[in-house]
């Protein structure tokens, strides 16, 4: 199995509402859990059902107070969605099981919470609202393996904190298809690094680079210096494109009165910036290859 992933927040990564709120919220809640033995994957389903509760509070609770209360509960399940990483890693759980767990039910909030938009705006606008929000939530699917996916390559890179790709590579349990169950996660886990990778292909040569650094010590602090210093901008695409900015366009949109303004903003605005992070982050992959296959 992949060693679990260390504690590794690097401050380039982070947002101000990660840093100052997020983060420090989800290491309180995830030491005040584990001395009763809730696992980390309980705490991803909790995180589900507070996507839930805001998304019956935007559409069962009057303007404004609905739109406040689900934009607050939006908010809190950042805290849930970093508290279940960081229960595993005080735990010694962190696995690439856990990993997708996390994702699924991150998938499986969203999508109730887009069914519930697609239904408010039916009744503004009629039956368009639901093409509109299938491809806000197909942009949605897209946007996040892009953030998350060069996010922890980006982790791997830099600081050597392995991830599912580490656990496909080494032949993690989640890719041994032994029952139905397995063959499900197995088959979500391979199409989503597929779709990575296709995005991002200068992400594999950078992932064999550094696996033929492995035994080489000074090669492998010298790529991960490299990669530190040339992936700034890199990573502010990442964090525009993520769930900080998302989930605040929403509650604005809410706030406004209806939801027409988030999903226009994540199939505009939000695809736009998708592009744009794509091309440059193949750019910049390219480069750093060519430097550091120049440099032996």
């Amino acid at each position: 199995m992949v060693p679990a992933a260390t504690a590794v927040r690097p401050a380039e990564l982070q947002d101000p509402l990660n840093r100052y709120l997020y983060h420090p919220l989800a290491r309180r809640l995830a030491r005040l859990v584990m001395p009763i033995g809730l696992s980390p994957n309980a705490l991803s389903v909790a995180g589900t059902l507070v996507v839930w509760a805001a998304a019956w509070s935007y559409a069962s609770l009057a303007w404004p107070a609905g739109a406040l209360i689900g934009f607050g509960l939006h908010m809190l399940w950042h805290v849930f969605d970093g508290a279940d990483g960081d229960l595993a890693r005080l735990t010694g759980k962190a696995s690439a099981t856990g990993e997708l767990v996390d994702g699924v039910c991150d998938y499986s909030a969203q999508t109730l919470l887009y069914f519930v938009l697609a239904a408010i705006l039916d009744d503004q606008i009629g039956g368009w609202a639901w093409g509109l929000a299938l491809f806000a939530g197909i942009s949605h699917i897209v946007q996040t393996n892009h953030a998350e996916t060069q996010r922890r390559s980006y982790l791997w890179w830099a600081y050597g904190v392995p991830w599912l790709k580490n656990a496909r590579d080494a032949g993690d349990e989640v890719f041994r298809e032994r029952n139905w169950f397995s063959h499900a996660f197995a088959w979500m886990a391979r199409d989503y690094l597929k779709l990575a990778y296709w995005m991002a292909p200068s992400s594999a040569r950078l992932d064999a680079l550094v696996d033929e650094a492995a035994g080489d010590s000074r090669r492998l602090a010298r790529i991960r210096r490299i990669v530190r210093r040339s992936w700034g901008t890199a990573l502010v695409y990442e964090k525009l494109v993520g769930p900080n900015p998302r989930t605040i366009l929403c509650g604005v949109s809410m706030l406004i009165g209806s939801p027409l303004w988030y999903f226009l903003g994540e199939a505009l605005l939000l695809n736009l910036i998708l592009g744009v992070s794509v091309l440059h982050h193949n750019a910049v992959g390219r480069k750093l290859v060519e430097r550091l296959n120049d440099a032996g």
